[in-house]
């Protein structure tokens, strides 16, 4: 499986099937069309471009409906639920932040904000979303033994790098790729450091993409 950062939150995973996690992209263009769109909330730096890719969208069930009036298929889910898209699993995590569609003026509940585990090919994703630091992300760990955790380190909006290389701890995937830093100046963040950190006093590899770099699967 090959996966590709294409900025803040926006993760490209193709394999058997191509999924695009968050497509809001700031610097980049989307370079192929997916067969599936998973939003993690409803926030316009992660819906993106949702609309427009008018494909298959996996959602938060609030969020879920409001793109159904819109005009797209959709997958509705809850936190903690599991489906299958075309050959495809995604399990619905809580995440710890806020949600709300902001195309309505100053903005309507969106469902709460939540985190996905992906697998696709074998290989077990977990995209946690824009999160704070929580305990069950041990859980996380234990239950679903992911391959690679994408963890939010900008700070302001989500945890920062101290509380990311907990949760990277938490979550024990052998791979961890940081997101969600560095799209403005308010969640600058040094990602070299937190792979040094990491690296240094844990058995983890961090990978650390620029904009439209990949890291592919053995």
């Amino acid at each position: 499986m090959k996966l590709t950062w294409l900025g803040h939150s926006c993760i490209l995973l193709e394999g058997s099937r191509i999924v695009l996690i968050d497509p809001f992209v700031p610097e980049l263009s989307i370079p192929c069309k997916p067969d599936i769109v998973a939003v993690t909330h409803a926030h316009a730096d992660h819906l993106g471009s949702t609309l427009e890719l008018g494909v298959k969208t996996v959602a938060m069930n609030d969020l879920a409906y409001y793109l159904k009036e819109k005009g797209l298929e959709i997958e509705p889910m809850n936190i903690g639920g599991t489906i299958q898209v075309d050959g495809v699993t995604f399990t619905m995590t809580a995440a710890v932040h806020s949600s709300w569609i902001e195309d309505a003026g100053i903005g309507v509940y969106g469902g709460v904000a939540a985190g996905y585990l992906i697998t696709l090919d074998g290989v077990t994703v977990y995209h946690a979303g824009d999160t704070a630091l929580f305990g069950d992300m041990r859980l996380i760990g234990e239950i679903y033994n992911p391959d690679i955790a994408l963890l939010p380190i900008g700070g302001r909006y989500t945890m920062g790098p101290r509380e990311a290389m907990m949760a990277a701890e938490f979550v024990g995937a052998p791979v961890v790729i940081p997101i969600h830093y560095n799209t403005s100046p308010k969640i600058a963040q040094d990602a070299g450091e937190f792979k040094r950190v990491i690296e240094r006093t844990t058995d983890l590899k961090v990978v650390v993409l620029k904009p439209g770099e990949s890291y592919v699967t053995a």
